[in-house]
């Protein structure tokens, strides 16, 4: 993402490619800060409502599900099995979703007991024809990994998963490198304490904005790099925001660095009337102390693009993820103890895999139904009907499941579907509408953490942080 997002949001002239992968990624199209669509305090459209609608067995709609049987506009009442409470039957008033960046399932858990984690012979062929195996990596601070639409499709290869080195030579064995509990032993305290999931994919074989798109939208609207959705190709609500507004349902960003959505969404979040809406991250802390955050918040890192990136809380490349961990353990201790804590759910997952081997193959997914890929190359066929790799997961909240790994597939629409579904608001697209709303990793009978756990600390290893300032002397400047 780095060259990207930062690009977008501080709207900075474009004097060479500002993608994920320079080589393929181009620029992106002018921002259009146009009117936004109507909301209800400016007469706009009503609220949803779903209607009457008998509700069916989840093994029926899993079956409906799994066959993309549901499209735009279908409701939770439809979609999601009668055994499961939606709605208001649903005890969370408020979700805080934190999106972190660039790292997959196997380079962060693929080594942690109780999961389907790394193969002891996971390898990947270099370009001479010698295995590669994964390894235990002391280098916190790397080079960045290939994940474009075409590395993610190089690396991918068909379903061998067996493209990572060669599309990231020169040294390309960097994207074998794992992390492991001693690492990172904030997050695998998280993963063991709260529910996880070993079968959450990113939403598409490609880079940053393209995934977040279909986390905050369930489409990219045809993109297959990073930049805005052209709004010449899209009406009604196309995001969640303009859903939520819709049904008159507040919400906030509040961000590190800069909003994701000002570069996602230019002509609805730039415009005056919303700008408010999304805030410096330090607003975060007082209005979480006062008890006064709104029913759906979305907390952005800083990317690392801007400023030291090595010390980015994104944990992007050539970001040291400790402190990325620092970062969110500051946040998910903050949630825990607040006055807001028994009301809330937090979703701490990534957008993409970054370029890093995960050896389970992406399985099919329901195509959003709307644009085929742009600038597909090779892979036109694709055609979004196919999840990216394993990003990590994790559902921290009073209700969480404890101890519990999902091994239902989902992707980033997922999240999205939970916020439909605890809201009462339709699917956007033919991807969401099919997403399992990660309903099993929650005990609404019998909540385990009413009162919150003690979670260890997330230090930063000086020896290590000594290998990121000698690889990158100068911060990793762009």
């Amino acid at each position: 993402m780095h060259r990207t997002l930062a690009c977008l949001v501080l709207l900075v002239p474009l004097t060479h490619g500002c993608g994920d992968d320079p080589a393929t990624d181009a620029g992106v199209p002018p921002v259009d800060a146009g009117p936004p669509p109507p909301t209800p305090d400016a007469g706009g459209p009503p609220g949803y409502d779903a209607g009457p609608v008998a509700r069916i067995p989840e093994a029926e709609a899993a079956a409906n599900r799994a066959a993309c049987a549901y499209g735009p506009g279908a409701f939770a009442q439809e979609t999601v099995g009668e055994e499961f409470p939606i709605g208001d039957d649903l005890p969370m008033q408020r979700f805080i979703l934190l999106m972190q960046e660039n790292r997959s399932f196997d380079h962060y858990f693929g080594m942690m007991p109780g999961v389907e984690g790394l193969p002891a012979d996971a390898m990947n062929p270099n370009a001479a024809g010698d295995p590669v195996p994964a390894f235990h990596t002391e280098d916190y601070c790397i080079e960045d990994v290939s994940h474009s639409w075409r590395g993610s499709h190089r690396e991918y290869n068909g379903g061998l998963n067996d493209g990572f080195v060669i599309a990231n030579d020169p040294m390309g064995e960097r994207a074998m490198g794992y992390l492991d509990g001693s690492d990172l032993p904030f997050y695998w305290n998280l993963a063991q304490t709260f529910a996880f999931s070993d079968h959450h994919h990113c939403s598409v074989l490609g880079p940053t904005l393209v995934n977040r798109l279909f986390f905050m939208g369930g489409s990219s609207v045809g993109r297959t790099t990073n930049g805005p959705v052209d709004t010449d190709r899209v009406d009604g609500e196309y995001n969640i925001f303009m859903e939520l507004d819709r049904a008159g349902i507040e919400w906030r960003v509040y961000y590190e660095s800069v909003p994701v959505i000002w570069g996602a969404y230019p002509a609805y979040g730039l415009h005056p009337r919303r700008r408010g809406q999304a805030r410096p991250i330090a607003e975060f802390w007082d209005d979480l102390a006062a008890g006064d955050l709104p029913p759906v918040v979305y907390l952005d890192p800083r990317f690392e693009a801007v400023g030291d990136r090595t010390r980015a809380s994104d944990e992007h490349p050539p970001a040291n993820p400790q402190f990325g961990q620092a970062w969110v353990r500051g946040l998910v201790t903050a949630v825990m103890e607040s006055p807001i804590w028994r009301e809330t759910a937090v979703i701490y997952t990534y957008d993409e895999h970054g370029g890093f081997y995960d050896h389970v193959p992406p399985p099919e997914a329901c195509s959003p139904g709307d644009y085929p890929p742009d600038d597909a190359g090779d892979y036109a066929d694709d055609n979004y009907q196919r999840y990216g790799f394993r990003v990590p997961l994790t559902v921290i909240s009073p209700w969480s499941r404890a101890g519990y790994v999902s091994d239902r597939t989902t992707d980033g629409t997922s999240v999205l579907r939970l916020i439909q579904t605890r809201f009462g608001l339709p699917a956007i697209t033919g991807r969401d509408a099919n997403a399992w709303p990660l309903l099993d990793m929650f005990d609404f009978e019998d909540p385990p953490y009413m009162d919150p756990p003690t979670l260890v600390e997330a230090p930063i290893d000086d020896a290590a942080e000594m290998r990121c300032t000698a690889a990158f002397p100068d911060g990793g400047e762009l």
